[in-house]
């Protein structure tokens, strides 16, 4: 069986995992202060000495948009870090997610984006279902517009972040499994999902292009075939080239941002992906250390880098996700 949108997923997750206890620090040198150079998952530390979650409240609207529950007491104060209770090993929120999204489209043998919207209002509402102190600004709009009345299907926002990549992996890992293989049809449910919380054409672009990348791969071409072989979103190599002269955090910090803006940060995650092309690890390490919104980021780099090396074993077996996710698959 093709493993490439297998790897894709687990490479996200993994991507993610390493990166979160360093989500959000801009200021690399505190970065390396707080979690000199990583080599493994790690938990995350208070104080987080970059975080600006002091800089707002969150207030729920009623019961049905409360999605933060305990959680909302932290906003506001100084210091506290983004996803304090997490462990060594565990995804973010949006993760999370996605790692829904897989066992529910194996349970059911289908995607259906109305009864994803369900399950998505349902997991978010659920007391104890996420242990996040943070959530992104769609989750928040998207339960806003629930707590008033609207439908789930109808809720979503013009969001541009790069955290609208984060459920692309697995999604199409999903598709794989129950036999969505054609490249339109992956394309198709992929821009529905998308667009059910992020309409926005940068992020529809983005989820476009890493379709094309990673059926690509899974078609036999190379990374670096991979990569310039999108529709939706083109690269300049020859600009990569010269940026490979550079440390990995003059490019990605100097050159390009940091921070969760597409397409910018769409353009950051393949460069870091190409200059590390044959290196999962290095390349999810440079990820993380380069800071900014490395989790997000790590939706790109981890799954192509996986789906195109495969990922060491003692990724997985750190990953706490992944005994979910196996469980999953031996009832299939």
């Amino acid at each position: 069986m093709n493993e490439t949108y297998q790897n894709a997923m687990l490479g996200a997750l993994v991507a993610d995992a390493v990166a979160m206890p360093v989500h959000w620090y801009y200021d690399t040198s505190a970065l390396d202060n707080d979690y000199g150079k990583l080599r493994s998952y790690v938990s995350p530390k208070n104080p987080h000495s970059g975080s600006i979650l002091w800089r707002s409240k969150y207030h729920p609207r009623n019961a049905k948009g409360d999605i933060l529950k305990a959680q909302a007491q932290f906003w506001g104060q100084r210091g506290i870090h983004y996803h304090q209770f997490l462990k060594a090993g565990e995804n973010t929120l949006n993760y999370k997610l996605a790692t829904e999204l897989y066992i529910q489209v194996l349970d059911e043998g289908t995607y259906n984006v109305s009864r994803w919207a369900d399950r998505y209002v349902e997991c978010m509402l659920q007391e104890g279902w996420h242990n996040d102190t943070y959530a992104e600004e769609y989750h928040r709009a998207y339960f806003d517009n629930y707590a008033q009345g609207k439908a789930p299907l109808n809720c979503g926002i013009d969001d541009l972040h790069i955290g609208g990549l984060s459920h692309v992996p697995s999604l199409l890992a999903a598709l794989q499994k129950i036999g969505i293989t054609e490249l339109d049809a992956q394309l198709e449910c992929v821009n529905t999902h998308v667009r059910l919380t992020h309409k926005n054409k940068h992020v529809s672009d983005a989820a476009n292009a890493l379709t094309q990348m990673l059926h690509a791969l899974s078609k036999g071409y190379s990374l670096q075939e991979s990569l310039n072989g999108s529709k939706d979103f083109s690269i300049d190599l020859s600009q990569f080239e010269t940026w490979s002269n550079f440390p990995d955090r003059t490019v990605v910090g100097r050159h390009l941002s940091t921070a969760c803006y597409l397409p910018e940060s769409f353009l950051a995650s393949l460069y870091l992906t190409w200059r590390h092309t044959d290196d999962f690890s290095a390349g999810i390490l440079a990820n993380a250390h380069c800071g900014g919104d490395n989790c997000h980021r790590g939706a790109v780099v981890g799954s192509l880098l996986a789906a195109a090396n495969g990922i060491s074993k003692p990724w997985l077996a750190g990953l706490r996700a992944h005994a979910d996710l196996e469980l999953s698959t031996q009832h299939k």
